[in-house]
């Protein structure tokens, strides 16, 4: 009880820092670093011990882990709504094809970064995929890669995004990327609403998707139920509580910190400048498919970059808020790529995955038919 009551705390005190510091997902950035922290130091929550005496459970009860996951999927299905969806006027077709390049550029990156000798193609699909980092990580134990390795290459991705977009917006552009943002409270009653609508989706979104066997329920059962729910007009102005975000921020984070090792730590210091190159080199790519979004529908160059920068979605809008860019276009396109990133990812990887199982079963000599069940789970790194 100790352990976790130390944890709360710490996190909670780190959470107030980050946010002052503006970091990205503050509470899952802190649940990340404090839980590693106190793992390594032998401080963090213990595995728990099987009633059978058979193993041991993970220090953070799954129920726990699927709700905060939930939380996150509820909470970005309220930014999918209507008139924020109407911004792309025609622009559909090639904000949906600029997105797909990019997912093509995340998956290229991936699979490069599955070469190394450290990394199972997986992991290294997960974690370079640009768009919806909370929401990878989240998903990642549920599709067997390796959440440490993902949360950490992905909050590098994130934070290098937003560090350079300034530095980029002026230099390159020449615009002004100055604090110009209003914030925004919702009322009690759109919060209890939030709440309600939380609980509904989590329930019937998680119960049907594994029904329909839908890769990581927990995370997309909320997600497209909320998503439903706001294009219908269901939702209304519901805003899942601030509080409850940032829990279930929270436990994400803790999922992933708690697992690390001093072996895993290693692991991932040797990986990480090959991840860097690559993500760098994804930004590169990015901005390239920006300029062909702005010749394709018009839009000025900056807003194109803006549209298709792989993360830092609050950064890129603050940066749009400010240089009087067209923000409901940013903003739609921005969560169209997010949307992609996370639906596809999954099936994509579900797919990679049988076919590798079916090309090694091929060479082993073994029946190539592959179920569902038969899905191979790569061990986390070492």
């Amino acid at each position: 009880m100790w352990r976790w009551l130390g944890l709360i705390v710490v996190t909670a005190a780190a959470t107030v820092v980050l946010d002052e510091l503006s970091v990205p997902s503050a509470a899952l950035f802190a649940g990340l670093v404090v839980a590693a922290a106190l793992a390594l130091a032998g401080l963090a929550p213990r595995e728990r011990h099987l009633s059978d005496g058979a193993g041991t459970k993970p220090p953070l009860p799954r129920p726990i882990g699927i709700a905060g996951q939930g939380v996150l999927g509820v909470y970005i299905g309220t930014m999918v709504q209507p008139s924020v969806l109407a911004g792309l006027a025609d622009s559909w077709l090639p904000v949906i094809v600029i997105a797909l390049g990019t997912l093509v550029l995340s998956v290229a990156g991936g699979a490069l970064l599955g070469l190394h000798r450290r990394v199972d193609p997986l992991t290294g699909s997960l974690a370079l995929v640009a768009g919806g980092a909370s929401g990878l990580v989240a998903l990642t134990r549920e599709l067997g890669g390796d959440e440490r390795m993902v949360a950490v290459v992905q909050y590098v991705r994130v934070g290098l995004v937003t560090v350079s977009l300034p530095i980029v917006a002026t230099t390159v552009f020449g615009a002004h990327t100055g604090s110009a943002t209003s914030t925004h409270s919702a009322s009690a009653g759109d919060q209890l609403w939030g709440l309600l609508l939380c609980a509904g989706a989590i329930a019937v979104g998680i119960t049907v998707g594994r029904l329909i066997r839908l890769p990581a329920a927990g995370l997309l059962g909320p997600l497209i139920v909320t998503v439903v729910a706001e294009l219908t007009g269901v939702a209304g102005s519901a805003a899942v509580p601030v509080v409850l975000v940032t829990a279930g921020y929270a436990v994400i984070g803790w999922q992933a910190g708690l697992g690390f090792t001093q072996e895993s730590l290693r692991a991932i210091g040797r990986v990480l400048p090959h991840a860097v190159v690559l993500i760098v080199l994804i930004g590169v790519g990015s901005a390239g498919l920006g300029a062909a979004l702005s010749v394709w529908t018009g839009e000025s160059m900056f807003d194109g970059y803006l549209a298709t920068t792989p993360g830092g979605i609050y950064a890129v809008l603050a940066a749009a808020a400010a240089s009087g860019s067209n923000i409901t276009f940013v903003l739609a396109s921005q969560i169209v790529r997010v949307l992609l990133m996370l639906f596809v990812a999954p099936f994509a990887a579900r797919l990679y995955n049988r076919w590798r199982l079916r090309r090694d079963n091929r060479r082993a000599g073994q029946p190539a038919l592959v179920s569902a069940a038969d899905e191979p789970v790569y061990p986390h790194v070492s």
